[in-house]
């Protein structure tokens, strides 16, 4: 045998023997594989590593339970860096080279809406925190394998307006980034406010990534409002807002939580910040998911769980997800596990707060509802949950609660 023959045979036996052992796993379907694809970086940085932390101690949980119908979870972790191009990329590894069943815990809707067409490509649940109306749409979610577990930009509309009505605003004006989450947030607030009689001085949408938004900010504030509704993240809420501050034009501010964190206080100074009223969901406290999550959080991140609506939000898609593997059964596909995940979420079955709570009930063929941590979790026809938000006042550099919102 010559050097070529004895070569060509050992890579036919290396590709058997992978063929082998890949087959072998399949036909085991002794672990789910879960990708973790979370914004560790970019502007999602504050939330993303608390996110993905989430997931790998909710997947320990629920193993130390036993598993999912004998199935071990099996995590791995990427980093989107908040940019649907690397989310890309980071998503065709997990799917093609980690072989992973769900993608759990985007974040920035323009990643999940990137990432969507390749887990439906795929046959593999996507669950995310993004608001984007778009997500919901038949023609984009056609195979009913996205579940949504923050509000949508509707729901964050009706929130934002109801704040806008506490706060006593009468003539508002809307600056909001041009892009699939936050320019239908904008246009949602518009209609919701406009539709009860109310009526805007102005409305921008600008587009994102310039070095100065100022003339916008000036345009807004020659229109003479009661109070600017700014739909932006991180980095164009501090920019447009240390400008204000430079400027000296009294007004009041209604930001989402998501661009007016700790890092935007930071950067725009306490003292601008004082008096700004932030808008977010809030996490389901009374739930034992989220005394359980919470005692975790803290433990692993070494800060305060309610700062962090995202991380509950994953916690809960890991403890929805094993329960709806322990559902469809044994050996169950994506598409049969996605099928049992309102069976276990939504309806009058018997309310659980945890993985190992609710695998006992199954187990006696009873039904379920899980309770999460970040919000019942019930989702729509839509595969959209309704959340809870509350109105904060940033007062001393902090978030101080002032009242709750039904969005």
């Amino acid at each position: 045998m010559n050097r070529l023959d004895r070569r060509q045979l050992l890579i036919s036996g290396v590709t058997a023997a992978l063929l082998g052992s890949r087959g072998a796993w399949a036909q085991s379907q002794a672990t789910f594989r879960i990708g973790a694809l979370n914004p560790v970086t970019g502007s999602g940085a504050n939330f993303g590593s608390g996110m993905q932390k989430s997931i790998v101690f909710a997947a320990e949980e629920v193993n130390a339970a036993g598993g999912a119908a004998g199935r071990k979870l099996e995590v791995f972790s990427e980093d989107d860096q908040t940019s649907p191009n690397a989310a890309v990329l980071a998503a065709k590894k997990l799917l093609e080279v980690h072989r992973v069943q769900a993608i759990l815990g985007t974040w920035a809707s323009g990643v999940s809406l990137a990432v969507l067409p390749m887990t439906n490509t795929a046959n593999v649940i996507l669950m995310h925190t993004s608001g984007a109306v778009a997500l919901a749409d038949p023609k984009i979610n056609a195979k009913k394998l996205a579940f949504r577990y923050q509000g949508s930009s509707k729901h964050l509309s009706r929130a934002f307006a109801e704040a806008a009505r506490k706060e006593g605003l009468r003539r508002p004006a809307v600056m909001a980034q041009n892009n699939p989450a936050l320019a239908p947030h904008a246009e949602g607030f518009r209609k919701v406010w406009e539709g009860a009689g109310g009526k805007l001085t102005d409305f921008v949408l600008y587009e994102p990534g310039r070095p100065s938004y100022r003339s916008e900010l000036q345009q807004v504030l020659r229109s003479k409002p009661d109070g600017i509704i700014l739909s932006a993240y991180v980095a164009d809420a501090t920019a447009i807002v240390r400008d204000w501050g430079q400027l000296g034009t009294p007004m009041k501010w209604i930001i989402p939580g998501f661009g007016a964190n700790v890092d935007f206080i930071k950067g725009v100074t306490p003292e601008v910040a004082e008096g700004i009223v932030v808008v977010e969901s809030v996490v389901n406290e009374r739930s034992s998911a989220y005394a359980r999550f919470a005692r975790q959080y803290a433990l692993t991140m070494k800060q305060a769980p309610e700062s962090n609506v995202y991380a509950a939000m994953c916690y809960d898609m890991v403890q929805v997800l094993a329960l709806a593997i322990e559902a469809a059964g044994p050996g169950a596909d994506a598409v049969a596990v996605a099928a049992k995940v309102r069976d276990v979420t939504t309806g009058k079955g018997q309310p659980v707060g945890s993985f190992e709570e609710g695998k006992k009930l199954l187990a006696q063929k009873k039904a379920i509802n899980y309770e999460g941590a970040s919000s019942s979790v019930d989702f729509d026809d839509e595969n959209d949950v309704d959340p809870t938000f509350a109105a904060f006042v940033i007062r001393a550099g902090k978030w101080q609660r002032a009242y709750a919102i039904n969005g």
